[in-house]
């Protein structure tokens, strides 16, 4: 069976969700932003204070290519991956894309106290939320099925994911 893609905006779920969906279909679990860590051997803010978004991007592409060879995983993307239209191809083409959302008042609320969210380290971060909300959805809107994360549990997602899947 090909890959299943969790994109979404950072604080969706894709994480926690992908982990308990990866058990619940006895998958391979690959958190992207993990993998760019190891293979940089620096955190996210770190790869983009020192070295920028675009790089960041670059190897973002170049991790999101090694991931595709693989079969049979769950994958948490990283938020910012879909608004490159190479990497949607590459993830509708390996895989099956599941779009993650909530609005952007619970997205807040659960990544307030993360200091590790880089686009959000601003003066304003509900603000900075909605600005890249507005921004990324018709990325988003490229995914092959969505789910509103905003006012349910992570199982009851991985629920929903299962149903869809069971068809």
């Amino acid at each position: 069976m090909s890959n299943i893609y969790l994109v979404g905006f950072m604080g969706t779920g894709k994480t926690t969700v992908g982990k308990l969906l990866s058990q619940r279909l006895k998958k391979q679990f690959i958190e992207m932003d993990e993998f760019i860590e190891q293979r940089e051997k620096m955190s996210i803010p770190e790869i983009f204070s020192q070295r920028g978004e675009g790089y960041f991007r670059k190897v973002e592409k170049d991790t999101l290519k090694d991931i595709a060879n693989k079969k049979d995983c769950v994958v948490s993307c990283g938020g910012g991956v879909v608004i490159d239209n190479e990497n949607m191809e590459i993830l509708k083409r390996t895989g099956l894309v599941i779009c993650l959302c909530a609005d952007s008042k619970t997205i807040y609320e659960r990544t307030a106290k993360d200091k590790n969210r880089p686009l959000l380290n601003v003066d304003n971060p509900q603000k900075r939320i909605e600005e890249l909300l507005k921004i990324r959805e018709p990325f988003y809107r490229k995914s092959h099925i969505f789910i509103d994360t905003t006012n349910i549990s992570p199982e009851e997602v991985v629920d929903k994911i299962v149903k869809v899947l069971n068809g």
